[in-house]
């Protein structure tokens, strides 16, 4: 049930282009590292799993990517379309981050989405594996925010 909620175009039925677009949107909000902003994209009742941590609604989405990005350092992340039909959308994505002791991840994962006809996010099922890697092993290197648009993607870093 979706109230009192800004639509977010594009809407499904979702084409190549219209999954594209909203895969890179919802790259670019997670990239801002902004709790309340990031929400926004989603129904006011959506439910996540992400991992092995189940979440429902607006609050429980902002306390959860605020204790997310206490402990993910210098997060970020590309996703990348995997596949879609109608109102689903499917992603693989990659984030870097270090702890606050400094060491480094690569944390790989899918994600299944399910929007409702306003473009709002009803349903997010993610998959993620940390792996440790070398500072030197690092490949996203823009500054903090927004992913440049002439940064390479996923599979064009071979991931």
């Amino acid at each position: 049930m979706t109230t009192n909620v800004e639509p977010r175009p594009p809407f499904p039925p979702y084409t190549r282009e219209t999954a594209i677009r909203k895969v890179r949107m919802a790259e670019d909000a997670w990239n801002t590292r902004e709790p309340e902003r990031v929400a926004l994209a989603y129904t006011p009742d959506s439910r996540w799993r992400n991992r092995a941590e189940f979440i429902e609604g607006h609050a429980e989405i902002v306390r959860f990517l605020r204790r997310k990005w206490a402990r993910e350092l210098d997060y970020r992340l590309i996703k990348e379309l995997w596949a879609w039909e109608d109102a689903r959308i499917a992603v693989r994505f990659a984030y870097e981050w270090h702890d606050d002791s400094g060491s480094w991840f690569r944390s790989y994962g899918n994600e299944n989405w399910e929007f409702d006809e306003h473009g709002l996010m009803r349903r997010r099922h993610a998959s993620i594996n940390d792996l440790p890697i070398r500072p030197e092993e690092r490949k996203y290197h823009w500054p903090l925010g927004r992913r440049p648009d002439d940064h390479p993607g996923l599979s064009d870093l071979g991931l």
